[in-house]
């Protein structure tokens, strides 16, 4: 492949790329303006899934979306995972790198979970320091993304919204706002998500997730296997008049649907944009 540069990702939609769709997007290649792929399905350095992504790269934007780095754990840094990452950037130079404000390891034992950290100004050190650390290996800014939780720290003594603004300010990352997680989160918690936006710094924001949600019981859980639901696309227009058009993307783990299904998520992402920017200042 040949020397590639980061490619600007309009405020556009676009969409998670799944293995299950790698024959049909490479056939066909949809009308999406950009995509988004885990780096840790590609940190084998030989076989299918690499290759597969050079092709796709060479028509798409790309933004790198990681799970593993555990950003809020206190184990070090894997340097292990960030050296893998950093080749995968310097191969397949992505727009955006993101990672969740959150933590996932103890002791070098790993959950199958993105857990919540508490929000008090020392985890707010503890987590400015290691997202610093990882910026500066890999010589770029990183988005830092808003979780769901299903507990709360008695010993949180700051709000969210104002928690991640704090982590901007002190490292200059900036925002992934998954309007899912945040809808997940005030339901579950009788949250105000306006709030939390309220408290975020306009130009942070530079990527939006949304997603969709199960009920299980009393709770909402975000299991990425649903369309997007009317209350999340109707904050999703709250967030686009009150940021600004943001690149947005249509997430989808479980319960994979055909492509067709996300093509038409993304055109009603593409439709609400459209009519922001009509929309006079």
């Amino acid at each position: 492949m040949s020397q590639l540069v980061a490619t600007p990702i309009p405020a556009r939609a676009g969409i998670g790329l799944r293995s299950q769709h790698y024959r049909e997007v490479l056939e066909e290649p949809p009308p999406v303006a950009w995509m988004e792929a885990h780096p840790e399905n590609y940190f084998g350095e030989g076989g299918a899934p690499p290759r597969i992504l050079e092709r796709i790269r060479s028509q798409y934007p790309l933004s790198f979306h990681g799970v593993g780095l555990s950003l809020g754990a206190t184990d070090p840094i894997d340097s292990t995972h960030l050296r893998k990452l950093k080749a995968l950037l310097n191969r397949f130079q992505p727009t955006f790198v993101s990672e969740h404000l959150s933590w996932s390891s103890v002791d070098g034992h790993f959950f199958n979970d993105l857990l919540p950290l508490p929000y008090t100004e020392e985890s707010l050190n503890h987590v400015c320091a290691r997202i610093d650390e990882v910026q500066t290996e890999l010589q770029r800014s990183m988005l830092i993304e808003n979780v769901t939780r299903y507990l709360t720290w008695r010993d949180s003594t700051i709000p969210e919204g104002e928690f991640m603004a704090e982590v901007v300010r002190r490292t200059g990352c900036g925002i992934l706002l998954d309007l899912n997680n945040l809808y997940v989160n005030a339901v579950n918690f009788h949250l105000d998500p306006v709030k939390f936006m309220d408290a975020i710094p306009p130009g942070a924001v530079q990527e939006i997730h949304l997603a969709g949600f199960d009920h299980v019981g009393r709770w909402l859980v975000d299991t990425h296997g649903q369309a997007v639901y009317p209350e999340v696309w109707s904050l999703y227009e709250w967030a686009l008049h009150h940021f600004g058009p943001r690149p947005t993307l249509i997430e989808w783990d479980t319960n994979l649907p055909p492509l067709a299904v996300l093509l038409e998520q993304a055109s009603q992402a593409n439709a609400m944009l459209g009519a922001c920017y009509a929309t006079p200042a």
